[in-house]
Formats: structure tokens, C-alpha cells, sequence
């Protein structure tokens, strides 16, 4: 198998033989031409940023000088590729809106911008010397020793010859020792580049690359996506309602018309009989229609918000409710929605199986946050787990930030609870 990293490939016998060692030494080289290069347009932009900065000219220079870090991180991502064959992950996120307004706002919030400025600010100051010299040293030293047979061969014999300029080598016999040193320096020379450059490497992927330790963008991302789909959710139950309402329900009423007036014609007998019985499926079938399209989004709560759709829940229940609502007006659609139908649950738990004879239902608007409570007077013992019909209400009201919470001891009472951060908006005007 081939290795994929110089770090499976250094303890290999055949690492000198392999690629290896080159593309360590090319990472390195590669490395400090980019720092020398990313020096000297940093020194530039900032003296032409700081020289213009009193007439403001400079301030969007030096703003711009702040995302340098992007292209910057961009070649060096791509660069990991000689010591990992594994792609770096971007760790950048994509702007919400098109545009280089909405590009530059999304790119100065994010932590990675400024992760990436002070790797340029490392790599220009510390980084890029440090590669140019661990390659002299592995590289220039080894050679300049191996050579020195050649050097004083040039010179002629009798000459002295100088390596690195550290000490003379005035004979042959030294000569030779010198270049097989030099040959070894220059093999072990190898083994450092590759551990060089794979730290390096590592240095670069742990700054410029998507960190699993610092989740928050993603974090953010799946949060937006969840409130994404639960506003597309209500979008399609407020289509379907329409649907049903103005195709399916009007065919039904007018079904139901035309069995009447059939019904009125028709003389007495078995005919007639049959479009009674005809008719009064049909109503059958439409009260069932409306109660459905009711539930799926009721026209009540789009037209005249929760206060108005709690009120009629509250008329149609068949335990007397005591209603105490006071919100100041209208809230985003999704919390109307989601408050809606704890709402609707919990009167239609109440109903089915707390034996409950009265329900208090209460809410409000304070510190940012909507409340409703659902209070009943029965036996108790309600929850929210085995996959209870109040466990998918507590999963729509967390993905709205929101908190669900229950207190049904044995014997009762049963208090219901939702909190959902929210700011109130009048829609009247």
C-alpha cells in the first residue's frame, strides 16, 4: 500500500529510494518562497495602508490587507497535498446571500478569517525563515562537504579547500573523509526534512483546515437548516390546507347541493332513499373535510393569530377551558404554529385520558421569551416519553430554541409548559 503521509512512509527501508524526501524538500522550498513573497506584499500594503490611512483612503486598504489571509491559506491547503494526499477541508462557510457585500460581512465574522491572518503574520515573520534554513542545512551543508574531492581538484593539488567555511581540508585523505561525511550528513539530511515538513504540515492543517473540536459554524449551519425546514414544513401544510379548501372541499359542498336537489326532485321510493343516504354521507365526508383541513393549519391562525386560534381550540373542546391569554400581538409564523398545536395536544390528551373536568389555559409575552401553560384537574401520570404524541411537540418547540416541560405527578394535577424565544410583531399596520 502506498503511504499517504511522509509519517507512514519515514519508518519505511525504502523511504531514501521513494519520492519522499523531494517532496518534503519541495514543501519546504515551496514554503519559504511563499513566506519571502507574502513578506514583502505585507510590508508593502502596509505602509501604503498606513501612509494613506490620514485621508481614510487607507482604512479599506488595511480592511482588505485583513482577508489576505484567504488566498494565502487557499495555496497553502493546496500545498498540504505534497506531504498528504488527503484534501484539507475548507473550513469557510458559504454566504447566506450572493454579492461581496454579503461575502466580506460572512468572511469577517468567521473564526477561521482570523486563524488564517495569523497564520500569514506566522509564516511571514517565523515560519518561512525557518524553512530556508532547515533546507541549507540539510541540503547546502551535505553537498558543499560531498564536493570538496572536486573543489580542491579545481584548484589543483596542494590547495586548500575551505568547507562551508568552517574548517580547511589540506589533503586528499581528508577530502575523501570529508565528502563521505557529507554523504551521510546528507542521507540523514533526508530523514530530518521529512520530519520537518511533516510537522509543518501538521502545523498548517491544524490552523487553515475545518477543526471537529470547534464545531460552531457547523453547529450554526445545522441550526439554520432545521429552522429552514421547519418554516418549508408549514410552508406545504399552509399549501395543502389551500388546496384542500378551495379544490377538493368546494367539489364536495357542491356534491352535496346537487344530492339535495336530487333528493327534493326525486318522488318517494327506493330512489329516493338511496340520495338521502347519499346526501347525508356526503355531509359526512365534507364535516370530516373541514375538521382535517382544520388540523393540518387552521385559516384562524393565519388570519388572526394564536390569541383568536387558541380561543376557538379552547370553544371546541369538550372540557370547559378557562383562557388567560395576554400576548401583545403577533409572533413569527413557526412559533404560532408550534405554540398552536402543544396547544391542541395537550386539550386533546386532556380529553382522552386525564378525566380531567376543567383545563386553564394561560400565556404570555416577558424577556424575549412566549409562555403557554395547560393546567388540568386530572388524575395525572402523563409523559412525555414511549413515543406519546407530546415528544414530537417537544422535538418541533427545541428546534425553534425552544423548552417543553411536564409535571403530571400520580394523582394529578397535570401542568404543561412552553417557552419559546421569540419578539412580537404588530401586523395590523
Amino acid at each position: 500500500m502506498r503511504p499517504r503521509t511522509v509519517w507512514q512512509a519515514l519508518p519505511a527501508p525504502r523511504y531514501l529510494l521513494t519520492s519522499w524526501p523531494w517532496r518534503s524538500a519541495g514543501y519546504l522550498i515551496s514554503g519559504a518562497l511563499a513566506g519571502a513573497v507574502v513578506l514583502v506584499v505585507s510590508v508593502i500594503g502596509v505602509a501604503v495602508g498606513g501612509a494613506l490611512s490620514l485621508a481614510l483612503i487607507g482604512l479599506p486598504l488595511l480592511a482588505l490587507l485583513a482577508l489576505t489571509g484567504i488566498p494565502v491559506a487557499a495555496l497553502e491547503r493546496r500545498r498540504l497535498r505534497l506531504m498528504d494526499r488527503a484534501p484539507a477541508d475548507d473550513p469557510h462557510r458559504r454566504p447566506e446571500e450572493p454579492g461581496l457585500w454579503s461575502w466580506m460581512t460572512c468572511r469577517f465574522r468567521e473564526r477561521a478569517t482570523w486563524r488564517e491572518l495569523g497564520y500569514v503574520l506566522l509564516l511571514a515573520v517565523v515560519l518561512w525563515p525557518l524553512d530556508a534554513l532547515a533546507v541549507g542545512i540539510c541540503t547546502a551543508v551535505p553537498l558543499a562537504m560531498v564536493s570538496t574531492p572536486v573543489v580542491m581538484e579545481v584548484y589543483g593539488d596542494g590547495a586548500e579547500a575551505r568547507v562551508v567555511k568552517l574548517w580547511t581540508v589540506t589533503t586528499w585523505p581528508e577530502a575523501f573523509a570529508t565528502a563521505a561525511g557529507g554523504l551521510v550528513t546528507l542521507l540523514l539530511g533526508c530523514y530530518f526534512l521529512g520530519l520537518l515538513a511533516g510537522a509543518r504540515a501538521e502545523l498548517t492543517r491544524f490552523l487553515l483546515t475545518y477543526r471537529a473540536a470547534e464545531p460552531d459554524a457547523r453547529v450554526m449551519e445545522l441550526t439554520r437548516s432545521r429552522v429552514r425546514l421547519v418554516d418549508a414544513f408549514e410552508a406545504e401544510r399552509r399549501r395543502i390546507e389551500r388546496d384542500l379548501h378551495d379544490g377538493a372541499q368546494q367539489r364536495i359542498v357542491a356534491l352535496t347541493m346537487m344530492l339535495g336537489l336530487a333528493r327534493l326532485d326525486a318522488p318517494p321510493g327506493p330512489l329516493a332513499d338511496q340520495l338521502a343516504r347519499a346526501h347525508e354521507e356526503a355531509g359526512k365526508a365534507l364535516a370530516e373535510l373541514r375538521e382535517l383541513i382544520h388540523g393540518i393549519h387552521p385559516k384562524v391562525l393565519a388570519d388572526y393569530g394564536l390569541q383568536a386560534a387558541v380561543a376557538d381550540a379552547a370553544d371546541r373542546s369538550v372540557i370547559p377551558v378557562d383562557l388567560d391569554l395576554e400576548l401583545p400581538g403577533r409572533f413569527p409564523e413557526a412559533v404560532e404554529a408550534a405554540a398552536y398545536f402543544v396547544v391542541c395536544e395537550a386539550l386533546a390528551n386532556v380529553a382522552r385520558h386525564s378525566g380531567a373536568h376543567r383545563v386553564a389555559v394561560s400565556g404570555g409575552h416577558a424577556g424575549g421569551r412566549m409562555f403557554l401553560e395547560i393546567h388540568d384537574d386530572g388524575r395525572g401520570g402523563a409523559s412525555t416519553s414511549g413515543g406519546s404524541g407530546l415528544t414530537g411537540l417537544a422535538d418541533r418547540v427545541s428546534v425553534l430554541d425552544g423548552r417543553l416541560s411536564l409535571s403530571s405527578p400520580a394523582g394529578g394535577p397535570t401542568r404543561l409548559r412552553v417557552e419559546i424565544p421569540c419578539e412580537w410583531t404588530d401586523r395590523s399596520a
